[in-house]
């Protein structure tokens, strides 16, 4: 279930809990003060803190907390589809299913489960999904908690069908920031990407950096494995790590959309960035027995201007 690997008593790193709709909530903690929670409605990730008690995550003041609809915020599972590109509902349905806490998983690396708290959770097809996606899967999801405060997440998809199947994928990442006008993204200049505000319109990034003026929505092709999103105001930078996820959505809704969600504040645009690893541009795709991995690696790092190459170096980015 939920352990600190080798280093104090899982009791203490792990707690599991109802919210108030009866759904199992796990907390992860570290030595130092840190968290991590993630309820089984979706395996969504919906809070992670800093030793300083400080959210590091989004979630909507309007957030709708009812299943089967995914709570709009934190880290949400985008599978087998994500947005509307194809016949499922937006974002696919693995968000929106009750997962199961997994008491007996396939090992893991062992440098993914020494000095960290953690917790595997699965999700298998159902008669339901199959009806609408006629594809038999496994889905294994690992969140951990690092004695450091980074949070980690791996997805493992197996496909159990007795024919390929392909789908997209994404970590749907809210990330709680102090005011978009002073924010940027960096690693992502020069590259392709697909404008999703027009008709995925295939433009290349001009600027040094990214910054926002307005709602932006757009897929970045062949990302690097690291990018960085400095908050100048907190004088803090989120430092994104991905592996088996090469593209890169940004989405800011700014404020003409914001008015249009219903669970979404009307100035709620301000304090957000979604900034999504994701395999979406060539969808995966698994042969009878094949497995695919994709992992998250996410940190938060007192900042100015620029991210210290050296301390992403130690930390295996």
């Amino acid at each position: 279930m939920g352990h600190y690997a080798a280093v104090w008593d899982d009791k203490a790193a792990t707690e599991i809990t109802k919210d108030w709709n009866g759904i199992d909530q796990v907390l992860l903690r570290n030595p130092h003060g840190a968290s991590a929670k993630i309820s089984l409605h979706g395996g969504q990730v919906i809070s992670w803190r800093n030793d300083q008690g400080e959210e590091l995550l989004f979630t909507s003041n309007k957030a709708i907390f009812k299943h089967p609809k995914s709570m709009r915020g934190g880290i949400q599972i985008c599978y087998p589809q994500f947005g509307d590109c194809g016949s499922l509902d937006q974002h696919g349905f693995a968000r929106n299913k009750v997962w199961v806490i997994d008491e007996n998983p396939p090992p893991l690396a062992s440098n993914e489960s020494f000095g960290r708290s953690f917790v595997d959770l699965l999700l298998k097809s159902s008669e339901e999904d199959l009806k609408q996606w006629p594809h038999s899967f496994e889905f294994r999801l690992r969140v951990s908690l690092a004695i450091d405060g980074d949070l980690t997440l791996i997805s493992r998809v197996r496909n159990i069908n007795g024919k390929p199947f392909s789908f997209s994928f994404a970590y749907h990442t809210y990330l709680s920031v102090s005011d978009i006008s002073e924010v940027r993204v960096e690693g992502l200049e020069t590259l392709d990407y697909l404008d999703n505000l027009s008709k995925r319109e295939l433009l290349t990034e001009q600027g040094d950096a990214i910054t926002f003026e307005s709602e932006i929505d757009r897929t970045y092709l062949r990302s690097p494995k690291v990018v960085a999103v400095l908050d100048h105001e907190r004088k803090r930078t989120y430092v994104i790590g991905k592996e088996g996820l090469p593209d890169t959505v940004v989405w800011n809704p700014w404020e003409k959309k914001s008015k249009t969600m219903t669970d979404f504040g009307d100035d709620e645009y301000k304090s957000m960035l979604c900034v999504d690893g994701a395999a979406l541009e060539r969808p995966i795709t698994l042969k009878p027995g094949e497995e695919w991995t994709g992992k998250l690696m996410l940190t938060a790092v007192k900042s100015s201007f620029c991210f210290d190459q050296l301390e992403l170096q130690s930390k295996g980015f």
